[in-house]
């Protein structure tokens, strides 16, 4: 499980920026964020050790500063390796996981060969997608590298209820196109998710496990989250009847 280096080949074609999204000025935000943000959607660790050993290669896509990452070595997991696209994220993560296995890559990328990985994190990953296209297309790389029977474990935010986001829903829908997309201070723009949408999204992947449950956001608010443990279909057994 090791990155393609600069001169090889790319893994996949760089899929386009959708329109009204600049992946530069989305790195710029999380570059500029990264000294000052901790990151709080909880890891379910007995949902992966339950089901995988120690040795299983475990992607964090998303990864950030790496706060997943010593989770799972704390846990006694000992091949893991985490992507991200912001630059400083990843310099915050060496500067204090030194030993981590931290990597650089372009947005919607997996810099790994086919089925090569037995679990990947996506942990308020799609809440930083805005548009549906390039949540489909993340989720094909993701599953390209996964061996069939691999698990993905995501977790992520639904729509809420409350008045405040309601009404900042409303607000922004006509600017990005997409109810329960909307900017935050900073110059940052979230997505909270419609349970149906993630149900179409996910369609190609057998469920086994779905909680709902409130998690604390990187700017200490509450909001509605789930949680979602799935599974790539494993390849069925050729037919050896004559």
């Amino acid at each position: 499980m090791t990155p393609h280096s600069p001169d090889q080949p790319p893994a996949a074609p760089l899929h386009p920026a959708s329109p009204g999204q600049d992946p530069n000025q989305d790195r710029e935000y999380w570059n500029r964020v990264a000294p000052e943000k901790n990151f709080t959607t909880p890891l379910p660790l007995e949902l992966l050790q339950n089901r995988l050993a120690p040795q299983a290669r475990i992607l964090d896509y998303g990864c950030g500063y790496g706060r997943t990452l010593t989770l799972l070595e704390q846990s006694g997991f000992t091949q893991t390796l985490g992507l991200d696209f912001a630059p400083a994220m990843l310099q915050r993560g060496h500067r204090q996981h030194p030993h981590l296995r931290l990597a650089a890559c372009a947005p919607g990328r997996v810099p790994l060969a086919d089925q090569s990985v037995d679990a990947v994190l996506l942990l308020a990953v799609l809440t930083c997608i805005r548009h549906d296209r390039d949540q489909r297309s993340l989720l094909n790389e993701l599953t390209r590298v996964l061996r069939p029977g691999g698990l993905l474990l995501v977790n992520d935010f639904l729509l809420a209820p409350d008045q405040r986001n309601q009404e900042r829903y409303a607000r922004f829908a006509k600017q990005f196109g997409t109810y329960g997309v909307f900017a935050i201070s900073g110059g940052g723009v979230m997505r909270h998710h419609d349970p149906a949408w993630l149900d179409q999204l996910f369609s190609g992947l057998h469920p086994l496990v779905r909680k709902e449950t409130p998690f604390t956001t990187m700017n200490g608010n509450s909001a509605q989250g789930v949680t979602l443990l799935l599974q790539r279909p494993r390849i069925p057994a050729q037919d050896q009847s004559p």
